[in-house]
């Protein structure tokens, strides 16, 4: 077995395995590397969702990851009926040769296939966002991966899949002969067995910036309404009440977000909308960013506060009033996202709505 192979299917994921790779390197880190250099015995391999913005920011994070010297293929693995079979019969020579096996969607049911294949002992999961708060708690209660927003129904295609997500499972269960690590930058509790890797964006920091600090306030968008957690009417109204209260003057689009709901908005707030074509961190980091940076329950409230650590950049997060959850919002939905909010009160500014179309803070 030879090298370290990882699998990614948004930006983030790429982000925090050039992460993963530079804090693996630290302690010894060959003469012919920079000191940023995150490693050379890394192959991603990046298996691209359909929509744009994903593909367009997957495209720039592996242009950064090849200047790091980490080997990056581009395999289409969605699109047509023999893309899977084509893609396995692709991967398993690779598969059958890693000596480690990176992945950071455990829920993805493309990653759950690939892991019913592996050979390897060593299994790490890096962050996909807020998921992984979900994935470590499902994990040490020996539950069946459930993505938090979902309602958990066991239609035809779930029951279809429930095998391969099963095996899944136990790929990514810690044993005697098997090592599972996870590394995050969100706050969890290590399930028996597992070890938990702090994520310190290092990388990011030595990389990137420091940023030029504006005099306006930023806000980060999410894809809350596109997951069908939050009401839109609401959500509309919240970001109005928060661009007011804060003097924001731009709009950082989650790269789900719809384009009839950033064009409403554009119109009602003023506020100049941004589609990044990198993650946020990288983003914030590189600057401009404002003195003050917004958001809803979500990783950056958790992430940002590291990329940006030492500028002066205050984190401030608005949190979901219960009235603003749809009736198709998951059981575990208000729960989850009190949960992201308040492991963050050390770091961040909470701001709530009161009984005034007022923000205060908390």
């Amino acid at each position: 077995m030879t090298g370290q192979l990882a699998f990614v299917e948004s930006p983030v994921q790429l982000l925090n395995v050039l992460e993963w790779a530079h804090t693996s390197t630290l302690p010894a880190i060959p003469a012919q590397r920079t000191p940023t250099s995150p490693g050379r015995d890394v192959t991603v391999v990046v298996l691209p969702p359909t929509d744009p913005m994903s593909r367009g920011q997957l495209r720039r994070m592996a242009e950064l990851a090849r200047d790091e010297g980490v080997t990056v293929r581009w395999q289409e693995a969605r699109g047509g009926a023999g893309a899977v079979p084509r893609t396995l019969r692709a991967l398993v020579p690779e598969l059958n040769r890693a000596e480690r096996i990176v992945i950071g969607d455990p829920f993805s049911r493309y990653v759950q296939l690939l892991l019913t294949l592996v050979r390897t002992t060593r299994i790490t999961v890096v962050d996909d966002g807020t998921a992984t708060m979900e994935f470590a708690g499902q994990l040490a209660r020996g539950e069946r991966l459930v993505r938090w927003h979902r309602r958990g129904s066991r239609g035809p295609r779930e029951l279809a899949l429930a095998p391969v997500g099963a095996l899944a499972r136990r790929r990514l269960a810690p044993g005697r002969r098997r090592t599972v690590e996870i590394f995050t930058a969100l706050p969890v509790e290590p399930p028996p067995g597992t070890t938990v890797t702090r994520n310190g964006f290092r990388w990011t920091r030595a990389r990137f910036g420091p940023p030029r600090i504006t005099r306006g306030a930023d806000l980060v968008g999410t894809s809350l309404v596109e997951t069908g957690v939050v009401d839109p009417d609401q959500y509309a109204d919240a970001v109005s009440a928060l661009a007011r209260a804060h003097g924001a003057t731009r709009y950082f689009a989650h790269r789900r977000e719809s384009v009839e709901k950033l064009h409403r908005i554009a119109v009602d707030t003023g506020l100049e909308i941004v589609r990044p074509d990198l993650p946020l961190e990288l983003i914030a980091r590189r600057g401009p960013v404002g003195h003050t940076v917004l958001s809803f329950p979500s990783t950056v409230v958790h992430t940002l506060p590291l990329a940006l650590e030492g500028t002066g950049v205050r984190i401030a997060v608005c949190e979901i009033a219960p009235e603003w959850l749809r009736h198709t919002a998951s059981p575990r939905a208000r729960g989850f996202l009190e949960g992201v909010t308040g492991t963050a009160a050390d770091h961040v500014q909470r701001v709530a709505f009161g009984d005034s179309p007022h923000l205060r803070a908390l």
